[in-house]
């Protein structure tokens, strides 16, 4: 899909209704078992206290675009405070051109990387797209420790569906978000799909039941 198709779409309302309880704790039965693992927030405020208390004081943290962490004040708190080693802020003030390697590097494998995902199946799969992939190699890989907050809007039947959400319902909202912050489009440059997780306790996704970001 072009950016330029996205902005004259109208989201799909349809992938906005949040999960059920029930449907919530299967999900969370199903990310466990694929050695994610998994809490449950009544809200924002109580998904913002569960992600710092997985984040120690004088961690470096890489954030990814999320306007869920926007939202809830945790962008702002890792980015400003002090308290944490925030690499965005660092990387943004090096030169491209000239600081191109390190800022690579910076990305590349931070001891924790955080952000959202756009979808989360019943049986335990998460999906996440990019423009730029620049958060999906830490996710996948290459970060110490992943930490997700989603919303239970996210939660979907099935990986189909994920895709269709992705399509109906992110894009046409992230383009209008893009086009607001930055006067430029956005598109599915890049597609991460994790099954499951082989390294014990280093994804943990909360989810929230309230509707957080895209």
């Amino acid at each position: 899909m072009t950016s330029a198709t996205q902005s004259t779409l109208t989201p799909n309302k349809e992938f906005s209704r949040l999960a059920t309880d029930e449907q919530i704790e299967r999900v969370a039965k199903a990310l466990e078992a694929n050695g994610i693992h998994t809490l449950i927030a009544e809200n924002g405020g109580d998904a913002k206290r569960l992600f710092f208390e997985l984040i120690p004081d004088g961690s470096e943290v890489f954030l990814g675009s999320s306007v869920t962490l926007e939202k809830l004040g945790i962008k702002d708190e890792i980015d400003k405070s002090g308290r944490y080693d925030a690499l965005r802020p660092k990387m943004f003030a090096m030169n491209r051109e000239t600081q191109g390697r390190e800022i690579r590097k910076l990305g590349g494998a931070p001891d924790y990387a955080a952000g959202s995902v756009h979808a989360v199946t019943e049986d335990g799969q998460v999906l996440i797209v990019s423009r730029t992939g620049s958060q999906l190699g830490g996710y996948a890989s290459s970060a110490g420790k992943v930490i997700w907050v989603v919303g239970a809007q996210k939660i979907v039947k099935d990986l189909n569906e994920g895709l269709r959400r992705v399509e109906e319902y992110c894009m046409p909202l992230e383009e209008k978000h893009m086009q607001q912050l930055y006067n430029m489009g956005t598109s599915v440059g890049k597609t991460l799909i994790i099954n499951s997780e082989v390294r014990p306790n280093r994804i943990t996704m909360i989810i929230v039941k309230e509707e957080l970001g895209f």
